[in-house]
């Protein structure tokens, strides 16, 4: 059964169009994950799917016998109340059944008149019949439930009297979030529910989802996260919405086939197109009136076709290469008993030692210090006890979550252009376009752009850094995923040394090979990817075999890891050489055969000079093939 839909809906701002044309049905029960460009026009759309917003043109149905609940991205919760009572709302009717059950209560216990005789009847049926309905509704286990969620959700008990006034931005969507999961409508539209979660909050998010049994539809960027949840997989690219059956990762390989499909109808129909045209200029070019009337006929016959539009294409991010401009040591970066608190321990005895060339991310709870510990590395911040050192030649590259290190008033231009004062005007714009800043963007003020947009102009900057050692404070937040997909495939390429914060996990179990989890007491090390981490968590033994490997100390694996990533990188650029060189040898075999056929000329062979040019240069092209055909067979 249908439960939303939108038809032909068209949104625009101004000449910017946002929607065109968007049309899509979700039926009950389906669990819709939302995706697309920043910008694309999602959250508009999920404003219009609850009158937020109305729409230039088109249609849209709600059925209305469902209630329907929504999570803003950017929502404003101010109250007076503590956490606990805000959420506790949510409840309301079963807190005034329940003061009235026990006022009945109370007034059960008064001695039985007999002249009041109706009047007692009267009070036991309406203590029955509330009784009853406040255990149909859940009345003895919704102060379990709330405590399940705003527990799973990050809160601490010590948290529960807090004031929603004095709590962070991130900690008063987990409050709506908390209250919109206990309301438990039908129809659910969440837009970024897993931002300021934890990977706990978010494991925990995820397996709640997964039990729900109403209408889902969640715009994400958390690709982990929708394939745990989603069924059905929708696209919004260029104002329109393309649906897909399946999670996002089947979606990508449908996507990949439809868009193939696609193409090749098209370039078939242009290709048949082409050649029509090509036959009616024919005809026209003889002249006649037989010809003319066999052209006019031709074109009749092309009017009519119904004429296929090219794929939609995405905007993405031009590939990012981050090219470190020196080789640092071996030893990139030593850490010794290091601690650091505030009016609380946040860590302390930490011990740390990074190798050149691995890639590892460092995670644990939201407040454990994580990005504390970063900012000791930089410098910025004191710890309380303990060592830092850096190896020889190591060059920072630090990416801030915060986006602190951008000045709100300098133009997106200014920004960078300030940075890299060697820059040219010219270079400086065309490194922007591939970061998606074109025509009068690169004017924008910084503080007027979008978190994604302020993403982008750090991540050009550290590219622009030439560092050997990137620490990188949740780099994915905010980006939306073809950008994430760039950012991945750039660090996956990077030949110097990675530390980075994130809660991504699609991109860690992609990304990085060895997770550190910070803890009060240090931190605890976990040698492989996010999918390691949790099996090692769940159960401790399960890789011991594979991780001792016959005895081998977790030093002699790691130089093992690095000596194994060098001969790959060693490959790699022999595959390259060969390629270079076997297309040097082909250019210069169609050189030699151009040659060879001039001698057949008889205006070369007939004149002594130009043929004996023409034969000494034979010569040295053969020589020059030969010394190729030799480096290609000491590289093969």
């Amino acid at each position: 059964m249908i439960v939303l839909s939108c038809k032909d809906i068209m949104k625009s701002y101004g000449i910017d169009v946002i929607l065109k044309s968007a049309t899509f049905t979700i039926n009950e029960g389906d669990k819709v994950g939302f995706i697309g460009a920043n910008g694309a026009g999602k959250t508009t759309l999920f404003k219009i799917m609850t009158s937020q917003l109305s729409p230039d043109s088109g249609d849209f149905y709600v059925d209305k016998s469902k209630r329907l609940g929504y999570l803003s991205q950017h929502l404003s919760l101010e109250s007076s109340s503590s956490l606990y009572e805000e959420v506790l709302k949510v409840f309301q009717s079963l807190v005034d059944m329940e003061n009235r059950i026990n006022e009945l209560t109370q007034l059960m216990k008064e001695p039985y008149e007999a002249s009041k005789k109706h009047y007692h009847e009267k009070l036991i049926e309406e203590f029955t019949t509330l009784s009853d309905l406040y255990n149909h509704r859940g009345g003895y286990t919704y102060r379990g439930e709330i405590h399940r969620v705003l527990k799973g959700l990050g809160f601490s008990e010590e948290d529960f009297n807090k004031e929603i006034d004095i709590l962070s931005g991130g900690q008063k969507t987990r409050v709506a979030l908390s209250k919109l999961l206990l309301t438990s409508p039908e129809i659910l539209l969440l837009d970024e529910p897993t931002n300021h979660l934890d990977l706990e909050a978010i494991e925990w998010l995820e397996e709640y989802l997964k039990s729900y049994k109403g209408t889902m539809i969640i715009i994400s960027h958390d690709r982990f996260f929708l394939d745990g949840i989603t069924n059905r997989t929708f696209e919004l690219l260029n104002g329109k919405v393309y649906c897909y059956n399946g999670s996002y990762t089947v979606f990508l390989q449908h996507k990949k086939d439809s868009f193939e499909a696609k193409l090749k109808a098209y370039n078939l129909q242009q290709s048949e197109i082409k050649r029509q045209e090509e036959i009616i200029a024919r005809y026209r070019s003889f002249n006649r009136e037989k010809s003319i009337r066999a052209a006019e006929s031709r074109e009749k016959a092309l009017s009519k076709i119904d004429r296929l539009e090219a794929p939609d294409k995405e905007h993405k991010i031009s590939p990012i290469t981050f090219s470190p401009a020196v080789k640092s040591g071996n030893d990139v970066l030593h850490v010794e008993n290091l601690s650091k608190s505030y009016d609380r321990d946040l860590f302390k005895a930490v011990e740390l030692d990074i190798k050149r060339g691995e890639r590892i991310a460092l995670i644990g709870d939201n407040g454990r210090g994580k990005t504390t510990l970063f900012k000791i590395l930089l410098g910025r911040v004191s710890p309380n006890d303990g060592i830092v050192y850096f190896g020889k030649n190591v060059h920072i590259g630090y990416y801030d979550q915060e986006q602190s290190d951008l000045h709100p008033e300098k133009s997106v231009l200014d920004e960078v252009w300030d940075d890299y004062p060697d820059l040219t005007v010219t270079e400086i714009r065309t490194r922007l376009g591939a970061f998606l800043f074109s025509g009068d963007d690169v004017f924008k003020k910084v503080s007027d752009l979008s978190g994604g947009e302020k993403c982008r102009i750090n991540l050009l900057k550290l590219m622009l850094s030439g560092s050997n050692l990137l620490l990188l404070d949740e780099p994915t937040n905010h980006l939306d995923i073809p950008s994430r997909e760039a950012l991945e495939d750039a660090l996956l390429n990077y030949d110097g040394t990675l530390l980075v914060i994130s809660h991504d996990r699609y991109f860690l179990n992609k990304v990085v090979e060895k997770i550190l989890e910070l803890e009060e007491e240090g931190l605890k090390e976990y040698l492989g990817n996010y999918s390691y981490y949790v099996e090692k968590k769940k159960n401790p033994n399960r890789f011991q075999i594979i991780e001792e490997q016959q005895g081998k100390t977790k030093t002699q694996l790691q130089e093992e890891k690095r000596k194994k990533r060098e001969q790959e990188r060693l490959e790699k650029e022999l595959k390259q050489s060969l390629k270079q060189v076997e297309g040097a040898i082909a250019s210069k075999e169609e050189e030699l055969v151009k040659l060879q056929n001039l001698l057949c000329e008889e205006e070369i062979y007939s004149n002594p000079e130009k043929s004996e040019e023409t034969h000494k240069a034979i010569l040295e092209l053969e020589n020059t093939i030969a010394e190729l055909y030799e480096e290609w067979e000491a590289l093969m």
